[in-house]
C-alpha cells in the first residue's frame, strides 16, 4: 500500500492552494526553504536536466526576460535533480541571474507533482507562479521550453492590468 502511494502520478497543485514547504540547497551550496521567499512572488520552475537543450532554451529565454519578471515583482526559481556541481556550472556557462535549487532527493518534485516517485531520473517541465503569502496563483503543466518564458510573464502582465 505504502509504496502505491509513493508511486502514484501526481497532479498538479490548485491555483489558491498552500505551496507546500521545502529546504533545498542552491547551486552555490546555499540552504533555501519556502520561508524566504515569504512576501516575493516567485515563479517556481521545475526543468528536468541542466544543460540541456529545451532546458538551456527557456533558462535563456527567463534570463533575457529578467528585466520584466523584475518590472513585475516576480522573482525565479529553478528546480531540478541536479546535483550543485551541475546547477553551478549550468547557472556559470550560461549567466543565469537567478538561484537554481538542487532537488536530489526529490521532495520538491514529489510535493509539488514535478515527479512520480523518488526515483525519478528527471523532473518534469512544469512552473508554478507562487504568491508573497505562499499560495499558488497559477500552475502550469504543459510547458513548451522555448514558449514558457513568455507565456509566463503574458500572464503576469495581464493579470496585473486586470487589478489596475
Amino acid at each position: 500500500m505504502f509504496r502505491n502511494i509513493l508511486t502514484r502520478t501526481m497532479s498538479m497543485l490548485a491555483e489558491g492552494s498552500r505551496a507546500p514547504d521545502f529546504t533545498a540547497l542552491d547551486h552555490t551550496g546555499k540552504k533555501v526553504s519556502l520561508s524566504d521567499f515569504h512576501g516575493n512572488r516567485f515563479l517556481l520552475w521545475f526543468y528536468p536536466k541542466a544543460d540541456t537543450p529545451g532546458c538551456t532554451a527557456e533558462a535563456c529565454g527567463l534570463r533575457d526576460r529578467r528585466p520584466d519578471y523584475d518590472s513585475a515583482g516576480v522573482r525565479i526559481v529553478g528546480v531540478s535533480f541536479d546535483d550543485v556541481d551541475s546547477n553551478k556550472a549550468f547557472v556559470d556557462k550560461y549567466n543565469l541571474p537567478f538561484q537554481l535549487l538542487c532537488d536530489t532527493d526529490r521532495k520538491i518534485g514529489l510535493a509539488y507533482g514535478a515527479a512520480d516517485s523518488p526515483s525519478a531520473s528527471h523532473a518534469k517541465r512544469i512552473s508554478y507562479l507562487i504568491s508573497g503569502e505562499g499560495t499558488i496563483e497559477k500552475g502550469w503543466e504543459k510547458v513548451v521550453a522555448k514558449d514558457h518564458p513568455q507565456e509566463v510573464l503574458a500572464f503576469i502582465q495581464q493579470k496585473s492590468k486586470a487589478s489596475l
